[in-house]
């Protein structure tokens, strides 16, 4: 990812995804999603040729979400929490998209796992106030400050 520094755009996205992957296979299931974030933090407008092939990776998530390996044999870390944090700290560039992604993300991972095993971080919601938002807020949001029929591609994932 060194050579993407700087930029940001479909190149890097398309890079980004296939690096994820490769992480996967090498049994790396968290690392693999940084990668997935770092992807949905790329410059995009909505009409690139790599968005055909390659839709925003909301599905891949879902999936390793959903395939993840013994957290014994394979860490994972704690995704719902991982997400609530990436929302809550988010810096420029595009801060306000790869927020609402992030969200969008964090509720993937609070339908898909187990909150017993992967639970919020309580601790920093009482301290700092954060509400997490509703399924129509990250809908909502997704819609204004998404990219091309963005909204459309989450809510179907979500609703596999």
């Amino acid at each position: 990812m060194a050579p993407y520094r700087r930029e940001r755009g479909p190149e890097f996205y398309e890079t980004a995804l296939n690096y994820a992957a490769s992480l996967w296979l090498q049994g790396l299931p968290a690392r693999c999603l940084l990668l997935l974030n770092r992807a949905l933090g790329a410059d995009l407008k909505g009409d690139e040729e790599v968005l055909q092939r390659w839709p925003l990776p909301y599905a891949a998530v879902r999936w390793t979400l959903e395939n993840r390996p013994d957290e014994e044999a394979h860490f994972l870390g704690n995704p719902r929490r991982h997400y609530q944090h990436l929302a809550t700290r988010m810096v420029p560039p595009r801060k306000i998209q790869r927020t609402w992604r992030a969200w969008a993300c964090w509720y993937l991972s609070r339908e898909i796992l187990p909150e017993e095993a992967f639970p919020a971080d309580t601790l920093q919601i009482r301290n700092e106030g954060v509400v997490e938002p509703s399924r129509a807020s990250i809908a909502k949001r997704l819609d204004e400050h998404g990219i091309g029929d963005e909204r459309a591609l989450w809510e179907s994932v979500v609703d596999q």
